[in-house]
């Protein structure tokens, strides 16, 4: 089982059913497996803050979801945190794949990444940085579990670490 597979049943087993997601190369395992499933509803969103905003609205209409983005669309949804997700405690479940470390080539992605973390932290937003398979499905587990009950959301940060990275990130660099 690969760590798409394992976080795919934990949403599952989580009942989270909506995945909305704009594209991105290192997240196409989980976009992919989510599409091809029909026990979830995948939507494609054009900007990361609609599909925030989606999500948010499914929560409100009883569905569970997740929105799943790169580093770089993470800077587009720090007014949607702000504004919605935290102050009307919604339990927004956000997937993260990691850029802007480990090589990277994209001066924009290093400068998103450096703040993240710290814009998170400024808003009390949970995060967890996944980073290996043998960890991963206990953290994914527990923390949907906390937002749920607390009303709160959980960002989980995809490490190259786990994923491997971008491909055509990589290309770039040999």
């Amino acid at each position: 089982m690969t760590w798409a597979d394992t976080f795919l049943r934990t949403l599952k087993e989580n009942d989270v059913r909506l995945v909305t997601y704009v594209p991105d190369n290192v997240l196409t395992p989980l976009i992919d497996g989510a599409a091809a499933d029909n026990y979830f509803m995948s939507i494609g969103a054009t900007r990361e803050d609609e599909a925030v905003g989606t999500l948010a609205g499914a929560y409100m209409g009883g569905l569970r979801g997740v929105a799943m983005m790169q580093t770089s669309g993470f800077a587009l949804i720090a007014n949607a945190l702000a504004s919605l997700i935290v102050p009307y405690q919604i339990p927004a479940i956000i997937a993260v794949s990691e850029r802007g470390t480990l090589g990277e080539f994209n001066i924009g992605q290093v400068t998103v990444a450096r703040t993240m973390r710290p814009t998170l932290d400024s808003i009390a937003v949970t995060h967890h940085t996944l980073t290996d398979e043998a960890t991963m499905p206990f953290i994914v587990d527990k923390s949907i579990k906390q937002a749920f009950t607390t009303q709160s959301p959980v960002v989980f940060i995809f490490s190259p670490l786990l994923t491997g990275g971008n491909p055509a990130a990589a290309a770039k660099l040999t």
